[in-house]
């Protein structure tokens, strides 16, 4: 996943600069990758046997879709810095539950390695690219914003 660790690489003398051509929660790339990552679990699950429908495969695909959900929700509540927090926190929780989900997986031979390990770098990426935006939540949640 050799984009996902170049979007990684945040450049903090860029970073505001770039803040201002984020006009919606789409913008974000943390938000993109998690689109990725859910559609890419989305069509390996398909493999899944069928006892697994309503379980692992049902449980990995909510919380993969859910960290994308989370962080536009989190992006709703930049008015409010404890909200915005917050809501980032449970996005990066989905996407722990996510890894939980494709370890399991891989445990029961659902997945190869190099299929899990490409899916797990992608929640790493998005993982760092959370906990980055928590670190640096005031310059996401301004109180003049103009959206």
């Amino acid at each position: 996943m050799r984009v996902v660790r170049e979007i990684v690489k945040l450049d903090n003398a860029n970073f505001e600069s770039r803040m201002a051509y984020i006009e919606s929660f789409q913008d974000l790339e943390v938000y993109k990758i998690s689109r990725m990552l859910a559609k890419d679990i989305f069509e390996i699950s398909k493999s899944f046997p069928k006892e697994e429908r309503y379980s692992l495969t049902d449980q990995v695909r909510r919380s993969s879709r859910s960290i994308g959900a989370q962080v536009a929700e989190a992006w709703a509540k930049r008015d409010y810095e404890r909200h915005f927090h917050s809501k980032l926190t449970d996005a990066d929780g989905e996407q722990l539950e996510t890894q939980h989900w494709i370890a399991t997986a891989k445990d029961c031979n659902y997945l190869t390695d190099d299929g899990a390990d490409n899916l797990m770098s992608q929640c790493f990426a998005i993982g760092k690219m959370i906990n980055s935006m928590i670190a640096k939540s005031g310059l996401f949640c301004n109180r003049n914003r103009k959206s």
